[in-house]
C-alpha cells in the first residue's frame, strides 16, 4: 500500500502488523480453526452468534459473533481488510498517547464497531443468525478513509484504486446485496444490512473525536497568558529614604520600556486573538486533511502552543 500524501512511516512500516491488529486476526484464525477440525460451524454460530431473539440469555454473543465465519473466503476477505486498514489506524493512535494506549484505544473502537453491528440488526432486521467481522472491519475501514481519503490501496492486491473510492464501492455492494437478501428468493448467512452499523458508529466516533479534541484546544489558548507582558520588578529590603529612591527609578524605568514596547510590540491582546486565529486554522486544516498534510511552518506553530500549554 502507497500513500499519495507520503505518510510519515517508512514503507516497511505500513505492511508491519501492529500488536492490536495482529492479536485480532489471531484470535479470528484460532477460531477458523477450531470449525475447520473440532467444532462444526453450525454449533459455534449457536454458541457464539449473535440472535435477537437469545437476548439477554446470550449476552456474550454482542461481541463473540464477530469471531464466527462462514467459511474460510469470508475469513480471508475480513482479515486481508484488516490488515490493509487496521496498522496505520492503530499505529497514528499510538504516537498521539503512546504505544499501549494506542493498542486499546484501537481495540476498544473495534468492538464498538462490532456492538454498532448488533444494535443495527436489533433495529432493523431481528431475524437469523449474526456471524462475522464485516461490521467491526468496515467500521476500521471507515475511520481509515475519514483521515487519509487519497491513501492509494490494492482492492484484491492487483486492482489500484483510492481509500474512499474503495469505501464508497464496499458501502454501495452491502446495500444492494442485503436488498437483494430481504428478497423472497434470498437466502444468504451473512446479514449485510448489519455491516451499515459498524460503518455508522465508526463514522459518529471519528467525528465526535476529533471535535472534542480540537475545541479543548481552543479553550485552552484563550487562558494562555501572553509570555511577552514584562515582569513586574521586586524592590529590595532597603531603608526608608533609599527604598523610596529605589522605587521611583525602578518606576521611571519600567514606564520608559512599556513605552518602547508600546511602539514596537503589538498590543497583547490583538497578538493573542491573532495567535488563536492561526492556531484555529491549523486544527481545521488537521480535521479535514489530517497531520499529514501541514506544512513545516504550520508544525512549528503546533509545537510553539504545545510548549506554552506545558509552561502556563
Amino acid at each position: 500500500m502507497s500513500s499519495l500524501p507520503a505518510p510519515a512511516s517508512s514503507e516497511h512500516e505500513q505492511f508491519k502488523l501492529t500488536p492490536a491488529v495482529q492479536s485480532i486476526i489471531a484470535i479470528n484464525l484460532i477460531v477458523m480453526f477450531l470449525q475447520l477440525t473440532a467444532v462444526r460451524y453450525s454449533y459455534t454460530s449457536e454458541w457464539l452468534g449473535f440472535d435477537a431473539t437469545r437476548v439477554p440469555s446470550q449476552w456474550w454473543s454482542v461481541v463473540t459473533y464477530s469471531l464466527v465465519h462462514t467459511g474460510v473466503g469470508h475469513l480471508l476477505a475480513n482479515l486481508y481488510a484488516l490488515y490493509l486498514f487496521g496498522p496505520r489506524l492503530e499505529r497514528s493512535w499510538s504516537a498521539n498517547g503512546g504505544s499501549g494506549s494506542g493498542a486499546k484505544r484501537f481495540i476498544w473502537f473495534y468492538l464498538l464497531c462490532a456492538l454498532g453491528g448488533v444494535v443495527f440488526d436489533m433495529l432493523f432486521i431481528r431475524q437469523g443468525i449474526l456471524t462475522g467481522s464485516s461490521a467491526a472491519v468496515l467500521g476500521v475501514m471507515t475511520a481509515y478513509v475519514m483521515q487519509w481519503p487519497n491513501d492509494e490501496v490494492y482492492f484484491l492486491f492487483v486492482l489500484p484504486m483510492r481509500a474512499k473510492t474503495l469505501a464508497v464501492g464496499l458501502i454501495a455492494f452491502n446495500v444492494l446485496i442485503g436488498f437483494a437478501a430481504t428478497g423472497p428468493g434470498g437466502s444468504m448467512n451473512v446479514t449485510y444490512f448489519a455491516h451499515l452499523g459498524g460503518i455508522i458508529a465508526a463514522y459518529i466516533y471519528v467525528r465526535m473525536a476529533a471535535s472534542t479534541g480540537i475545541e479543548q484546544v481552543r479553550q485552552r489558548v484563550a487562558n494562555v497568558p501572553d509570555a511577552d507582558e514584562p515582569p513586574r520588578a521586586i524592590p529590595r529590603n532597603l531603608p526608608r529614604r533609599e527604598r523610596g529612591d529605589e522605587v521611583d527609578d525602578i518606576v521611571a524605568k519600567s514606564k520608559a520600556i512599556a513605552a518602547k514596547r508600546a511602539v514596537a510590540v503589538t498590543p497583547s491582546p490583538r497578538r493573542r486573538e491573532a495567535r488563536a486565529d492561526e492556531l484555529n486554522r491549523v486544527l481545521d486544516k488537521i480535521s479535514q486533511h489530517g497531520l499529514e498534510s501541514l506544512t513545516s511552518d504550520e508544525r512549528k506553530i503546533l509545537e510553539e502552543m504545545s510548549k506554552r500549554f506545558r509552561e502556563h
